[in-house]
């Protein structure tokens, strides 16, 4: 195996970065992967172990939480990954993680879906202005492409949509309507993705964006995310009915295969729905219980509003530059085994 370039993972820690992180470290590169904390936050034991230890007391006390899963790869022992800690909003901090890189894979953002007190603090300012200011750091450092991980969410709700009409890239959710209800992710999503688009056309800057739905599979990380926590509540028993709400499941590994290969392909460009199919609620709930009767899965009604059409090949960019998704049994299948060997449920 050859040795490429090196690239920039930011949120390298996370659910979907881990992932990019393996696969990239597999294909040869050079990863600078960025976490929010680097360091342990126990800064009276830091400053004891330095004065008895020196430096090495600051590799001790790393938050193990988010480094020690990638220090585990294979390919990260030979000095092809190095770790950065970045505030999205301290532009500096992000200048020294892609000094040197020529690739920017951008998925850092903030995910709170629920119990949102600050929107502008918690989530628009922090998508938004750290958007904004990894595509300026990577166009002052050079980088040939930058590879921005939107969501599924920057294309839901969009109420206004034809209902006859299958959504697809040329969708965008509708940012007003989403104020109106106080959907604050989903918004954030959109006004960081619209961002990107407006500084590439006026700076000049290679951006192509993937925009993942619901991701689940197996996870890399001690802790789980947003969509394997749904599926979590889902295998428990919870019977919150989500009586209009269609998802587009994909498995983890297709993400990060997505976002790789969108940054290696020089054709690809645009936005690129990253979906296995689109189904409502009702048919992931029913795949679940068919595949895990010991589970107490509860059965929901089909759904009796049309909102959005399923689609089985929702995908076709991503398709037709060669990815193959998994199907929704294999996602379930993983992402299950994943939660269990974890023991997050037994």
């Amino acid at each position: 195996m050859s040795e490429k370039e090196s690239v920039c993972v930011t949120g390298g820690s996370g659910f979907i970065g881990s992932w990019l992180v393996r696969l990239l470290l597999g294909r040869g590169y050079t990863v600078h992967a960025t976490v929010k904390n680097l360091a342990s936050n126990w800064i009276l034991i830091l400053l004891e172990l330095e004065r008895e230890f020196g430096d090495r007391a600051v590799l001790w006390a790393e938050d193990e939480g988010e480094t020690k899963h990638l220090r585990a790869m294979e390919g990260a022992e030979a000095s092809r990954l190095r770790l950065f800690q970045i505030d999205l909003l301290d532009p500096a901090s992000i200048h020294a993680a892609i000094r040197g890189a020529v690739g920017v894979f951008h998925l850092a953002s903030p995910c709170i879906v629920d119990r949102v007190h600050d929107p502008e603090r918690e989530l628009l300012d922090p998508a938004v202005k750290g958007t904004l200011n990894v595509l300026r750091a990577a166009k002052e450092s050079g980088v040939k492409r930058v590879v921005v991980t939107s969501s599924i969410s920057a294309i839901v709700p969009s109420p206004s949509w034809p209902a006859d009409v299958v959504k697809d890239e040329n969708c965008w959710t509708d940012v007003d309507y989403c104020k109106q209800n106080e959907i604050w992710y989903p918004a954030s999503k959109t006004l960081a993705e619209k961002a990107a688009w407006e500084f590439a056309k006026e700076n000049g800057l290679d951006v192509v964006v993937v925009n993942p739905g619901t991701v689940m599979g197996p996870v890399i990380p001690p802790s789980i995310n947003a969509s394997m926590a749904m599926l979590f509540r889902l295998l428990e028993g919870c019977s919150e009915e989500y009586a209009n709400f269609y998802m587009g499941s994909v498995h983890v590994k297709d993400v990060a295969l997505a976002h790789i290969l969108v940054y290696e392909n020089t054709s690809a460009s645009g936005r690129h729905l990253c979906v296995e199919s689109i189904a409502h609620w009702s048919d992931f709930a029913s795949k679940v219980a068919e595949l895990y009767p010991e589970y107490k899965v509860p059965r929901f009604p089909k759904d009796t509003q049309p909102g959005l059409l399923r689609a089985q090949y929702p995908s076709k960019k991503l398709i037709e530059l060669g990815m193959e998704f998994h199907s929704m049994e294999q996602i379930i299948k993983d992402a299950v085994e994943s939660l269990e060997s974890k023991d997050f449920i037994s």
